[in-house]
């Protein structure tokens, strides 16, 4: 009897720990479930839903675009959708300015030389006359000049991030062309490259004239090549002009390592971007892994790669200048492909045949009105209507 009395004590202990336990659990499931208050006002908080007549007008668009903006700028405890892209933004990988260095003058020296040349000006008897008498002309290659000295290179750098130059061929990386490249095609000159505009395969098929300013003693490397163009892997590019070892400003005295080819944009593929990039050289380079033969009428020899190149010779090449075009199908890429390449001619768009009618017959019985219709306008001679 003792033994079984000491039995349902433990038993009736056990019961009561377990229950107690139970009950903890429950506790805690309720505070885990119960919502938390907010941080700060909820919007709208002090709006009496049952008052919304006495709520003040806005009586026009004007007050409520006013009032929603002034709502807008105000600083809120929650996380807004801005505050998100905000942060991820700063995550983000910054890309990296491989280009030349540069120092800026200080604000104090800019405002001193500017102060400088308008009392020089006002002194000028010239310009205070022209000025007077309103037939002051200004040259615009002196302001040419100095915008290629002062915003030029990085308005260059937007319209080059506009049209994706960066991100093909320097993926996460960028520079601003501080030397001013100047390309154009023709015996006049008359195909000038600029920043994204169009020329045709016909005015550049051959090879251009280059211009830069530069010193003597330096070494430069150009690079002509088309991100668009590759038929087989949309990551590789066509190799058309690379010349390296440059000394100073004469491109053809250069160490040619691909000769130049004009664009090739297949048919049906759209505009194609052309590319010129101007390195410069700290040193001497060897491009003998570089060589192509002369001429090059191979597409494999010319698969390049833009980013490999600049990786494999960062440390003594730094990307100055730069100068690009469009550039769609013409009737000369066909000649390219045929007389160059020996091989067919790529086309993605969809050629139809033309309409294809039978032999008209002279007595045309049975026919619809509009039988003759058909035949009008054609190669073959027609019987007319009679």
């Amino acid at each position: 009897m003792a033994l079984r009395g000491a039995a349902c004590v433990l038993l009736r202990t056990a019961v009561d720990v377990g229950f107690i336990n139970h009950a903890r659990g429950l506790r805690s499931t309720a505070v885990l479930g119960h919502r938390s208050p907010p941080l700060g006002p909820m919007p709208n908080e002090d709006i009496d839903c049952g008052q919304l007549d006495s709520l003040e007008k806005y009586r026009s668009y004007t007050r409520y675009v006013t009032a929603v903006e002034e709502a807008d700028r105000k600083e809120v405890w929650w996380r807004t959708y801005r505050k998100h892209r905000e942060e991820e933004t700063k995550e983000a990988v910054k890309p990296i300015n491989i280009g030349l260095p540069y120092q800026r003058l200080s604000r104090k020296t800019e405002m001193r030389e500017r102060k400088r040349l308008m009392m020089e000006n006002k002194r000028n008897p010239e310009l205070e006359r022209a000025d007077r008498l309103r037939d002051f002309r200004i040259s615009l290659d002196k302001v040419k000049a100095e915008w290629e000295k002062s915003n030029g290179p990085y308005h260059i750098q937007r319209l080059a991030e506009h049209y994706g130059v960066y991100k093909d061929l320097f993926p996460m990386a960028y520079f601003v062309p501080r030397v001013m490249l100047r390309v154009a095609y023709g015996d006049n000159s008359d195909a000038v490259v600029h920043y994204g505009n169009h020329l045709t395969p016909t005015q550049a098929a051959q090879a251009p004239q280059i211009s830069y300013e530069a010193e003597e003693n330096s070494l430069w490397t150009l690079l002509l090549t088309s991100p668009d163009e590759h038929l087989m892997d949309g990551e590789q590019e066509y190799l058309h002009w690379l010349v390296g070892n440059i000394p100073g400003k004469a491109v053809m005295s250069g160490e040619e390592i691909c000769p130049y080819i004009g664009p090739f944009p297949a048919k049906g593929t759209g505009f194609h971007r052309f590319i010129f990039t101007l390195f410069k050289q700290d040193v001497p380079v060897d491009f003998s892994t570089e060589q192509r033969p002369t001429p090059c009428y191979c597409l494999k020899q010319r698969t390049f790669r833009t980013l490999d190149f600049y990786r494999k010779h960062q440390d003594v090449i730094t990307p100055a200048g730069l100068a690009f075009y469009q550039s769609q199908w013409d009737k000369s890429v066909t000649d390219t492909f045929h007389q160059f390449f020996n091989m067919r001619e790529p086309v993605f768009e969809y050629e139809r045949p033309p309409v294809y009618h039978p032999p008209q017959k002279k007595y045309p019985q049975g026919q619809p009105l509009r039988y003759l219709d058909r035949y009008r306008n054609g190669t073959e001679d027609t019987y007319g209507i009679y």
